[in-house]
């Protein structure tokens, strides 16, 4: 027989299959309907044929194979009509199948529509239009009204407004200008960039948020691995009981039809195709989550714990206020930006940004520095050596704090952390540094808390006065000030011991040992930043800190959708053995029964991709998993 294509054939057998039903509607079992019968059986089964075989050899005894056994059974006895409609209805449910589930993998392939077909860029003075797999690293991409952009990098000039909905879930443009971040699989509304290539082809945010998902739908849940496993034995039991049903009733129509109604489809499909709905529904709205036992985790977790810097505040401190003693205010502001020339932490980041602002060009070198995690920095400029950090750093080096004791409480009773710059024994200055709470994180605190999570906390290696302001501030149950991040491991094994599951949130970049200590690593901001992406179990590709409670529901109703699927699964299973028990179920029907559960099993799945986007309110079903 030819070659055909799935459609062709199963176009061919309902040709065929109808025929056959009229014609022995019409005039029996004749010949010509016998033929027409066995063409069915034929064309609907060569491929449930080939595929039982072909698993043999692995030594996996699946469902094609109970429809192969049950077929032949029938043909043996002379049932043509029950061989050609189990065939029949077992090729058409899979075809069904295979449509309906493409929609459980809409939102990925939604995503791979949305990679870049081309690039804009500047060689030797001239635009030219390449793959973006040809853009070399350094090269000037050039972005137009509508158009693509084909690489992670750095604006270089120009102002535009950028749709960001593909890496980080958010609905509206992002206005973008020189020196800002932009990302492959993004697109320019309005405005024009030239853009340094910085991470092209198979390196940019987009192309490894594709691969993560696509490699998270395979990654499968514990229920799914159970499932997997049961189906292993299941079926070759299914295979046996038959056998001994036939031995003891000598019923061959009766054996056969068990066979066909014990395939296990829906039950072995209800997990992997919630799973594929729920992970490609989160990659929608900007969650990354890497698997399906990730998925089921999530909606477990008793505890959250949050970093301060950068997740429940944006990040990005401000100096309030610059406090010197018996040295001008200037004169301390340059010397501590000096010094925090060699740090990365927001705080550093602040004292420069603000020693920019005010000075200007400022001169100074740093000759020797080191960096005392979770303390500050010894730094030596100018043939002096400067301390700049907090009290535990002072105090380890025999500094005397009675006499600013008053001002550091003063600042940190506001929510500040205050910067001490100190030189031989004497504390030169306090440096105080706000940074600002994110709007929505309040209102996260209290939807998590609705979700039934048991304990919100916060772990900062930030002074205990300011920790205590802004917990209150957020309502937070509790928090743990003044940690290393040695101290953040030992607090989350604490809480894990006295509450269960728990979950750490941070921004991915100091809380690497944290976010891999938990039992789920949550990332804040994940885009472009490759230790995120890389170490937590969850990442919220935006800054959006809000989108974690849509995380934490979508976990739960993936979960609830999941459960669904299984007992009804279970029940359709119950059911049709009954009706084979009692002789009121044969062969076709019991095929028909199968494969309209397997489709529905599917179909309720699909409703998972639209979780979210309505707004409504699922409190029964986040809190209950019902």
């Amino acid at each position: 027989m030819p070659k055909i294509n799935k459609k062709h054939r199963v176009i061919l057998a309902t040709i065929l299959v109808v025929i056959s039903f009229i014609l022995k509607e019409i005039s029996g079992y004749a010949p010509v309907t016998i033929v027409l019968m066995l063409a069915t059986t034929l064309v609907a089964g060569l491929p449930i044929f080939k595929n039982a075989f072909v698993a043999l050899k692995y030594k996996i005894v699946g469902i094609d194979a109970l429809v192969t056994i049950a077929v032949t059974g029938a043909l043996f006895i002379g049932e043509y009509w029950e061989a050609a409609a189990v065939t029949f209805l077992f090729m058409l449910g899979d075809y069904l199948e295979s449509r309906t589930i493409e929609k459980t993998r809409s939102s990925i392939k939604a995503l791979l529509d949305l990679a870049p077909d081309t690039a804009r860029v500047l060689r030797k003075g001239k635009e030219v239009i390449v793959s973006p797999d040809e853009v070399l690293e350094g090269e000037t991409v050039i972005v137009k009204p509508g158009e693509k952009v084909s690489v992670d990098g750095t604006v270089l000039e120009g102002n535009a407004y950028i749709n960001q909905a593909a890496i980080t879930g958010e609905s509206l443009p992002i206005s973008k200008m020189k020196e800002d971040d932009v990302f492959s699989g993004t697109i320019l509304e309005s405005g024009y960039m030239r853009i340094r290539a910085d991470k092209v082809g198979d390196d940019t945010t987009f192309a490894r948020i594709l691969e993560m998902v696509e490699e998270a739908q395979d990654k499968k849940a514990k229920t799914q691995k159970f499932l997997e496993k049961f189906s292993r034995y299941y079926t070759p039991g299914i295979i046996a009981l038959s056998a001994l049903l036939y031995l003891f009733t000598r019923d061959l129509v009766l054996s056969l039809t068990l066979l066909v109604i014990a395939c296990p489809g829906a039950l072995v499909i209800s997990t992997p195709v919630s799973i594929v709905a729920g992970i490609g529904n989160g990659a929608k709205h900007g969650v990354l989550v890497k698997g399906g036992e990730i998925m089921e985790k999530l909606g477990k977790i008793k505890v959250l714990a949050f970093d301060k810097t950068g997740t429940l505040t944006i990040g990005k401190p401000v100096v309030t206020e610059v406090i010197a003693m018996g040295i001008d205010k200037k004169e301390l502001l340059r010397i501590a930006a000096i010094g925090e020339s060699y740090s990365e932490h927001p705080l550093g980041r602040a004292i420069i940004n603000h020693a920019d602002e005010i000075l200007g060009d400022y001169k100074g070198d740093v000759e020797e520095a080191e960096i005392l995690t979770g303390q500050g920095i010894k730094a030596k400029i100018e043939g002096k050596e400067y301390l700049l950090g907090n009290r535990k750093l002072f105090m380890e080096n025999g500094y005397n704090l009675d006499h600013v004791e008053k001002t550091l409480q003063d600042e940190e009773s506001k929510g500040q952390t205050a910067i001490m710059v100190g030189l031989d024994s004497n504390v030169l200055g306090i440096i105080a540094i706000a940074d600002v709470v994110r709007e929505d994180a309040k209102l996260l605190i209290q939807n998590i808390k609705s979700l039934g999570i048991k304990k919100v906390v916060m772990l900062t290696g930030d002074n205990e006065r300011a920790a205590k302001a802004i917990a209150k501030e957020l309502g937070l149950d509790d928090y743990y000030a003044e940690l290393l991040p040695e101290d953040k491991v030992r607090v989350l094994m604490e809480l894990q011991e006295e509450y269960g599951a728990t979950g750490m949130v941070g921004d991915g970049v100091n809380d690497a040992p944290a976010l891999a200590s938990a039992d789920l690593g949550i990332a804040i901001g994940g885009a472009g930043k490759d230790v995120a992406m890389e170490t937590a179990d969850v990442v919220l590709m935006s800054e959006e800190i809000r989108k974690l409670s849509h995380a934490i529901g979508l976990s739960r109703a993936t979960v609830a959708n999941m459960k669904q699927n299984i007992y009804f699964a279970l029940g359709v299973a119950a059911l049709l053995l009954a009706g084979v028990l009692v002789k009121t179920v044969n062969l076709s029907f019991g095929m028909l029964v199968h494969e309209i559960s397997v489709l529905l099993v599917i179909i309720n799945a699909v409703r998972l991709l639209g979780y979210g986007d309505k707004g409504r309110t699922r409190k029964k079903v986040l809190q209950t998993g019902e």
